[in-house]
Protein backbone atom coordinates (compact mmCIF):
# COMPACT_ATOMS: atom_id res chain seq x y z
CA UNK A 1 0.00 0.00 0.00
CA UNK A 2 1.72 2.98 -1.16
CA UNK A 3 0.87 6.74 0.68
CA UNK A 4 -2.05 8.32 0.89
CA UNK A 5 -2.66 12.07 2.07
CA UNK A 6 -6.62 13.09 2.18
CA UNK A 7 -7.33 16.71 3.11
CA UNK A 8 -10.97 17.15 4.76
CA UNK A 9 -12.52 20.86 4.83
CA UNK A 10 -15.24 21.16 7.25
CA UNK A 11 -17.35 23.76 6.62
CA UNK A 12 -20.55 24.92 8.71
CA UNK A 13 -23.39 26.28 7.02
CA UNK A 14 -24.02 30.02 6.39
CA UNK A 15 -26.06 32.23 8.51
CA UNK A 16 -29.93 31.38 8.40
CA UNK A 17 -33.47 32.45 9.60
CA UNK A 18 -32.90 30.91 13.21
CA UNK A 19 -29.73 32.27 14.09
CA UNK A 20 -30.29 34.88 17.00
CA UNK A 21 -34.09 33.76 17.36
CA UNK A 22 -33.31 31.41 20.25
CA UNK A 23 -34.62 28.51 19.01
CA UNK A 24 -33.02 25.17 18.49
CA UNK A 25 -33.57 24.65 14.47
CA UNK A 26 -31.96 20.84 14.75
CA UNK A 27 -33.07 18.95 12.04
CA UNK A 28 -36.30 21.62 10.98
CA UNK A 29 -37.01 21.21 7.55
CA UNK A 30 -37.02 24.67 5.40
CA UNK A 31 -34.51 26.50 7.21
CA UNK A 32 -32.85 28.58 4.64
CA UNK A 33 -29.77 31.30 4.51
CA UNK A 34 -30.69 34.64 5.35
CA UNK A 35 -29.26 37.90 2.97
CA UNK A 36 -25.68 37.48 5.80
CA UNK A 37 -25.60 33.63 5.30
CA UNK A 38 -25.91 33.59 1.40
CA UNK A 39 -23.15 36.35 1.34
CA UNK A 40 -20.93 33.76 3.23
CA UNK A 41 -21.76 31.50 0.73
CA UNK A 42 -20.05 33.41 -1.88
CA UNK A 43 -16.98 34.14 0.34
CA UNK A 44 -16.69 30.76 1.14
CA UNK A 45 -16.57 29.87 -2.46
CA UNK A 46 -14.32 32.47 -3.23
CA UNK A 47 -11.56 31.47 -0.48
CA UNK A 48 -11.96 27.99 -1.61
CA UNK A 49 -12.45 28.09 -5.62
CA UNK A 50 -8.26 27.71 -6.25
CA UNK A 51 -8.17 24.87 -4.12
CA UNK A 52 -7.89 21.79 -5.77
CA UNK A 53 -10.98 20.37 -4.46
CA UNK A 54 -11.79 16.86 -6.15
CA UNK A 55 -15.38 16.27 -4.91
CA UNK A 56 -18.18 18.49 -2.63
CA UNK A 57 -20.18 16.54 0.18
CA UNK A 58 -23.18 17.72 2.14
CA UNK A 59 -25.43 17.35 5.17
CA UNK A 60 -28.81 16.92 3.04
CA UNK A 61 -30.34 19.68 5.39
CA UNK A 62 -31.23 23.19 2.80
CA UNK A 63 -28.62 25.68 4.87
CA UNK A 64 -26.08 23.60 3.78
CA UNK A 65 -26.35 22.46 0.56
CA UNK A 66 -27.71 26.35 -0.13
CA UNK A 67 -23.82 27.28 1.28
CA UNK A 68 -22.09 24.41 -0.82
CA UNK A 69 -24.03 25.91 -3.78
CA UNK A 70 -21.67 28.72 -5.08
CA UNK A 71 -18.53 26.71 -4.63
CA UNK A 72 -20.07 23.88 -6.74
CA UNK A 73 -21.15 26.59 -9.15
CA UNK A 74 -17.87 28.04 -9.21
CA UNK A 75 -16.14 24.20 -9.44
CA UNK A 76 -18.51 22.84 -12.14
CA UNK A 77 -19.18 19.93 -9.72
CA UNK A 78 -22.03 18.46 -8.28
CA UNK A 79 -22.89 18.18 -4.44
CA UNK A 80 -22.99 14.80 -2.82
CA UNK A 81 -25.65 14.10 -0.20
CA UNK A 82 -23.61 12.97 3.18
CA UNK A 83 -26.11 11.95 5.47
CA UNK A 84 -23.87 11.07 7.96
CA UNK A 85 -22.81 15.03 8.77
CA UNK A 86 -26.62 16.01 8.92
CA UNK A 87 -27.53 17.76 12.09
CA UNK A 88 -28.08 16.21 15.50
CA UNK A 89 -31.67 14.87 16.04
CA UNK A 90 -32.69 16.37 19.07
CA UNK A 91 -35.96 14.81 19.32
CA UNK A 92 -38.64 16.18 21.53
CA UNK A 93 -36.11 19.73 21.91
CA UNK A 94 -36.30 20.51 18.22
CA UNK A 95 -38.08 23.94 17.65
CA UNK A 96 -37.66 24.38 21.58
CA UNK A 97 -36.89 28.13 22.71
CA UNK A 98 -33.30 27.80 24.32
CA UNK A 99 -34.13 29.74 27.24
CA UNK A 100 -37.29 27.92 28.15
CA UNK A 101 -35.11 24.54 27.43
CA UNK A 102 -32.06 25.82 30.31
CA UNK A 103 -34.79 25.72 33.28
CA UNK A 104 -34.61 22.15 32.72
CA UNK A 105 -32.64 19.86 34.90
CA UNK A 106 -31.21 17.98 32.22
CA UNK A 107 -30.13 21.41 30.18
CA UNK A 108 -27.06 20.85 33.26
CA UNK A 109 -26.14 17.75 31.86
CA UNK A 110 -25.97 18.79 28.29
CA UNK A 111 -23.80 21.58 29.41
CA UNK A 112 -21.39 19.68 31.66
CA UNK A 113 -21.72 15.55 30.59
CA UNK A 114 -22.83 15.78 27.46
CA UNK A 115 -21.46 12.41 26.91
CA UNK A 116 -23.89 10.88 28.87
CA UNK A 117 -27.17 12.82 27.73
CA UNK A 118 -29.92 11.79 25.01
CA UNK A 119 -32.23 14.23 23.90
CA UNK A 120 -35.68 12.83 24.45
CA UNK A 121 -36.47 10.88 21.41
CA UNK A 122 -33.60 12.04 19.88
CA UNK A 123 -29.65 10.88 19.79
CA UNK A 124 -27.07 10.94 22.18
CA UNK A 125 -23.55 13.36 21.14
CA UNK A 126 -21.83 9.66 21.36
CA UNK A 127 -24.10 8.73 18.12
CA UNK A 128 -23.67 12.01 16.38
CA UNK A 129 -19.81 12.05 16.99
CA UNK A 130 -19.76 7.87 15.90
CA UNK A 131 -21.66 8.86 12.52
CA UNK A 132 -19.99 11.97 11.49
CA UNK A 133 -15.87 9.93 11.90
CA UNK A 134 -17.73 7.20 10.27
CA UNK A 135 -18.87 9.36 7.36
CA UNK A 136 -15.50 11.23 7.47
CA UNK A 137 -13.43 8.32 7.71
CA UNK A 138 -15.23 6.15 4.37
CA UNK A 139 -14.89 10.15 2.66
CA UNK A 140 -10.60 9.32 3.11
CA UNK A 141 -11.13 5.95 1.62
CA UNK A 142 -13.11 6.92 -0.88
CA UNK A 143 -10.49 10.03 -2.25
CA UNK A 144 -6.87 9.19 -1.54
CA UNK A 145 -4.53 11.70 -2.38
CA UNK A 146 -7.45 14.41 -2.70
CA UNK A 147 -9.22 17.24 -1.12
CA UNK A 148 -12.64 17.25 -0.63
CA UNK A 149 -14.97 19.62 0.97
CA UNK A 150 -17.81 18.33 3.26
CA UNK A 151 -20.57 20.80 4.44
CA UNK A 152 -22.12 20.04 7.59
CA UNK A 153 -23.60 21.43 11.16
CA UNK A 154 -21.29 23.11 14.45
CA UNK A 155 -21.80 20.18 17.03
CA UNK A 156 -21.01 17.86 14.39
CA UNK A 157 -17.63 19.62 13.16
CA UNK A 158 -16.76 20.36 17.00
CA UNK A 159 -17.63 16.67 17.67
CA UNK A 160 -15.48 15.30 14.66
CA UNK A 161 -12.67 17.72 15.46
CA UNK A 162 -12.59 17.04 19.80
CA UNK A 163 -12.58 13.25 18.68
CA UNK A 164 -9.16 14.23 16.21
CA UNK A 165 -7.70 15.84 18.75
CA UNK A 166 -7.94 13.31 21.93
CA UNK A 167 -10.96 16.04 23.75
CA UNK A 168 -12.53 13.94 25.37
CA UNK A 169 -16.12 14.52 24.46
CA UNK A 170 -17.61 16.28 27.54
CA UNK A 171 -15.06 19.07 26.79
CA UNK A 172 -16.43 19.27 22.82
CA UNK A 173 -17.76 22.67 23.69
CA UNK A 174 -14.47 24.35 23.62
CA UNK A 175 -13.74 23.82 19.90
CA UNK A 176 -15.20 26.99 18.51
CA UNK A 177 -17.28 26.23 15.13
CA UNK A 178 -18.29 29.76 13.06
CA UNK A 179 -21.13 29.82 10.68
CA UNK A 180 -19.06 29.56 7.11
CA UNK A 181 -15.58 28.35 8.67
CA UNK A 182 -13.83 25.90 7.72
CA UNK A 183 -11.66 23.54 9.54
CA UNK A 184 -8.75 21.17 7.67
CA UNK A 185 -8.17 17.48 8.56
CA UNK A 186 -5.41 15.81 7.09
CA UNK A 187 -5.06 11.81 7.17
CA UNK A 188 -1.75 11.07 5.70
CA UNK A 189 -2.08 7.18 5.82
CA UNK A 190 -5.27 7.54 8.09
CA UNK A 191 -3.16 8.97 10.92
CA UNK A 192 -5.50 12.05 11.42
CA UNK A 193 -4.16 15.71 11.82
CA UNK A 194 -5.92 18.93 12.80
CA UNK A 195 -4.33 21.41 10.74
CA UNK A 196 -6.60 24.18 11.52
CA UNK A 197 -9.87 24.92 13.06
CA UNK A 198 -12.26 28.01 12.54
CA UNK A 199 -10.94 29.62 9.63
CA UNK A 200 -13.29 32.57 8.38
CA UNK A 201 -12.75 33.83 4.79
Amino acid sequence: MGNSTTYLLLIRHGENDWVGTDRLAGRTPDVHLNEKGRQQAVDVAQLLAKQPIAAIYSSPLERCLETAQPLAERLGQSINIEAGVIEVDYGEWRGANLKELAKLPEWHMVQHFPSTFRFPGGETLREVQSRGIHALEALCTKHPNQVVAVFSHADVIRLCIAHYMGTPLDLFQRVVVNTASVSTLVFHNFRPMVVSVNYVA
